[in-house]
């Protein structure tokens, strides 16, 4: 996940003869594109915050699909690559409404869509977790997928995500809500924020408890924007009683994941 920070922090050109893949990660907060080549290394990365997606489902349409365009119009750029073909996340357990929805969106912004891929299940085509659960907790919702030999059997989305934690912060001190998102992603006040946001996070928390109840679940892996929230993987572990990890840069491993399921792009 390195290579993924390094994408998005520098994108560089991509040599034509290389085949790559693209994965767009649509989320209620941040919408991520990542390019990545054949075996899944990152080579680029762009994002940006959109409030387009509510509670995973797409709410504003002609702005999805100008938020993807205007990401791929940039990494294009940065690449020296067209961009047409790539695949697409959708929260666990959305209708077939919602699934085609997201489908419509990157397609509008001229990408061909070639795979639609639940975020919990794109995650761990990066982690390779065998045994235990992934919790992706998006702007949103948190999704918990839970393994068994690889395989996901049992998945599960509830609202509740890091938009309900902005708009708490937002209501304590009196500010407005994006005000409230630019303090909440900013490490150096999550410390001073916890307190403030520690109900909400404790919510996501009984999400994952009782997701995990029924299960032979060992260890927990939290990804998404809001699982990087400082006491986040404590306050996991303590209401769940299971081992929690944060992934490496957790905001980047679904969109890294997805564009696993996409096409080739050749030029």
């Amino acid at each position: 996940m390195k290579a993924a920070a390094k994408a998005l922090k520098s994108p560089q050109p991509i040599p034509a003869d290389l085949p790559i893949k693209l994965g767009v990660d649509l989320g209620t907060a941040f919408t991520v594109l990542v390019v990545t080549d054949e075996a899944g290394t990152p080579l680029a990365a762009a994002h940006t915050f959109a409030d387009v997606v509510r509670d995973g489902v797409v709410w504003d349409f002609a702005g999805a699909q100008q938020v993807v365009r205007n990401l791929r119009l940039q990494l294009e750029e940065a690449t020296g690559r067209e961009l047409t073909r790539g695949a697409v996340t959708i929260p666990p357990g959305v209708n077939a409404a919602d699934h085609r929805a997201h489908r419509y969106v990157i397609e509008g912004a001229g990408i061909d869509c070639t795979a639609v891929i639940d975020e919990t299940t794109a995650a761990n085509a990066v982690l390779g977790i065998r045994n235990g659960a992934v919790v992706d907790i998006g702007g949103g919702t948190t999704g918990v997928a839970i393994l068994r030999d690889g395989e996901v059997i049992a998945n599960i989305d509830e609202p509740t995500g890091g938009t309900h934690l902005s708009l708490v912060i937002a209501g304590a001190f009196g500010i407005p809500f994006e005000e409230a998102e630019k303090r909440k992603v900013k490490p150096r006040l999550q410390r001073e924020l916890l307190p403030v946001v520690r109900p909400t996070l404790e919510k996501v928390a009984t999400i994952v408890r009782d997701a995990v109840r029924d299960h032979d679940v060992d260890h927990i892996t939290m990804v998404g924007g809001t699982a990087a929230f400082f006491g986040a993987a404590d306050i996991v572990a303590d209401v769940t009683g299971r081992r929690t990890t944060l992934a490496p840069h957790p905001m980047l491993v679904t969109p890294v994941g997805v564009a696993s399921w996409a096409e080739n792009l050749t030029r």
